[in-house]
């Protein structure tokens, strides 16, 4: 095989450079104006769905809100070069390792730039020997828990290391396996391992391929594939590739008569192996090297549902094998019927160019509607979040009145009014009641003050819920994957108080959250708990982040009934207007 000819650089690499000035140049202390500027560009490049080349061929790019000239500008010399001057200039004004420090959460380029002048540390290891012997928290408005704070973020990122976002892990499986699909001798291909079982971050892509072909013979063949670097065997069944970019996916090759079992095996936790195993003896037989044998006897599983039906289970869905009791209910065939794709009917918590969005409202409903909702609940940000261009009463009264106005104009998609408001440190609810009156339903939401401790991140918790305009708590616990920790919070007493109030919490599906944390769900299955799925769209491309969120709930047992999106426009209202 020969590889074909490849760009430049991509959409993803192009947005990231643009982010990437956006922090050297908030580095420098450039103007707030700026640096914005550099990070909307960015975002909306990022939300494109078509290839660089393409957007920009087309015009695309040039017409897209958030791009200027000079945005544009620096994205056609990327695509054209690869490269691009003014961040290769800035990058040798500004130490590496004052940009890794932006990763920790909370720190940002003022609180950089003092420690830089102050102490002269310009590295992670610098930094964090400064937080252990006391330097750090010396420096005016610094203090011990600030330094504190500083040491468990970099834990935090040590951890991180080697794990993957699903989205940009999915991104790479799916990728190869269109390419695996072209290779001669290859009858089927599925991606297995953490990315079938919808978890939030992904330690290594599996790949199972189906194939007659030797496996030797058949892994010559996948060295030729574009974008390898090198390949290395791990056993005579399994291959490691590792590509052009850095990253690294394991393939699987199995004949098709054991299909089933070695994907089983690729895709299920360690847990749920564990007891699929022990499921095994228990009916007399043997689960071993991805083979089911009766004695000496080789049993067939072509598929899956052949591998548990031998073992006397219902097949189980690859989000709930984790190994936490679903053994046990495909035993008695009481597996939840868990919630879909197909099963929404609204869509919920998307931001518009009001505020810190890309597209109108108009665009935003058009899509939707296209991707088969009924109805879409607009939420920009509330007037606290000015970072953010939160919404002043006058703003949101405009913005209402569009929305009218598109509702006469528009079929086949109902829009609806509502706001992410900011609760705010005491748990006050942004707005005064007689805005949020104007309003059909609230998202509120935490966005700032992220270190109280957990009696105070609870008790304002609980005072938002008790404010009777709340009908769902936005990402609830902060999180930022692979980036920001949750915060401290009684999550049993928040999902007890939503229950008794009749207030939804959210799975924000933005994948940088994934927020609330599927491990919380059977918790909130048993408080009875309403969920809302919230794409968190920044843009029109942000509407497919909906699946994301709809893994999350099929990996906490989720079904239908338990899912404010589900629910009609009419329906939706009246859960918003129910208060216990």
């Amino acid at each position: 095989m020969t590889s074909p000819a490849r760009p430049v650089i991509d959409r993803r690499g192009a947005s990231r450079a643009l982010e990437q000035i956006a922090s050297l140049l908030e580095f420098k202390g450039e103007s707030a104006f700026r640096v914005r500027a550099f990070r909307a560009a960015g975002r909306a490049l990022a939300a494109i769905p078509a290839d660089l080349e393409t957007a920009l061929a087309d015009g695309t790019v040039a017409a897209t809100r958030g791009i200027g000239p000079a945005t544009l500008h620096i994205i056609e010399e990327l695509a054209r070069t690869g490269r691009c001057r003014m961040l290769d200039s800035l990058r040798k004004e500004i130490p590496p390792g004052l940009v890794e420090m932006s990763r920790i959460s909370g720190f940002g380029a003022q609180r950089i730039r003092q420690v830089h002048k102050l102490l002269g540390i310009d590295s992670l290891p610098e930094l964090e020997a400064a937080a252990r012997d006391g330097r750090l928290a010396k420096l005016p408005r610094f203090g011990p828990r600030i330094a504190q704070n500083i040491l468990k973020s970099i834990e935090f990122l040590r951890r991180a290391q080697g794990l993957r976002l699903r989205h940009h892990a999915e991104q790479e499986a799916l990728a190869l396996a269109g390419a695996l699909r072209q290779v001669p001798g290859i009858i089927d291909v599925s991606i297995a391992g953490d990315v079938r079982r919808a978890m939030e971050v992904i330690r290594e892509v599996v790949i199972v391929v189906v194939s007659d072909v030797p496996p030797a013979d058949l892994f010559r063949l996948l060295a030729d594939l574009p974008g390898v670097d090198e390949f290395a065997g791990r056993d005579e069944r399994q291959v490691t590739l590792h590509f052009a970019g850095g990253s690294a996916i394991q393939v699987i090759a199995t004949p098709p008569v054991n299909a089933g079992a070695v994907l089983a095996e690729a895709t299920g936790s360690e847990a749920h192996i564990q007891h699929l195993e022990a499921r095994a003896r228990d009916r007399g037989m043997t689960l071993t090297g991805a083979a089911l044998w009766r004695g000496s006897v080789f049993v067939p599983t072509p598929n899956e549902q052949a591998l548990y039906r031998q073992l006397g289970l219902a097949w189980i869905p690859p989000e709930l094998r984790e190994g936490t009791g679903e053994i046990a209910l495909a035993a008695e065939d009481a597996l939840p019927a868990l919630v879909t794709d197909d099963d929404l009917r609204g869509f919920l918590h998307c931001h518009t160019g009001y505020s810190d969005g890309t597209s109108t409202i108009r665009d935003l409903a058009v899509a939707a509607r296209a991707q088969g909702y009924h109805w879409i609940g607009i939420t920009d940000h509330s007037q606290a979040a000015t970072y953010a261009g939160g919404l002043s009463p006058a703003a949101l009264q405009r913005q209402a009145d569009e929305i009218d106005a598109l509702n006469e104009e528009l079929d086949g998609i109902r829009i609806l009014k509502g706001i992410e408001a900011d609760i705010l440190k005491d748990g006050r609810i942004d707005y005064d009641a007689r805005v949020l009156d104007r309003l059909e339903f609230v998202i509120a939401s935490i966005h700032n003050r992220f270190n109280l401790d957990r009696d105070a991140m609870t008790a304002r918790m609980l005072a938002a819920l008790d404010d009777p305009h709340v009908t769902i708590i936005g990402h609830p616990t902060g999180r930022l994957l692979l980036s920001r920790e949750p915060y401290e919070i009684d999550m049993d007493a928040v999902l007890g108080r939503a229950a008794e109030r009749g207030v939804a919490v959210e799975i924000n599906a933005d994948p940088h959250r994934l927020d609330l944390d599927w491990r919380y769900l059977p918790r909130a299955r048993e408080f009875g708990t309403m969920i809302s799925i919230g794409a968190d769209a920044h843009s029109v491309a942000g509407i497919g982040n909906m699946r994301f969120g709809v893994g999350s709930a099929r990996k906490g047992g989720i079904g239908p009934a338990e899912v404010v999106n589900t629910m009609s426009a009419d329906g939706f209202l009246a859960f918003a207007r129910k208060q216990g």
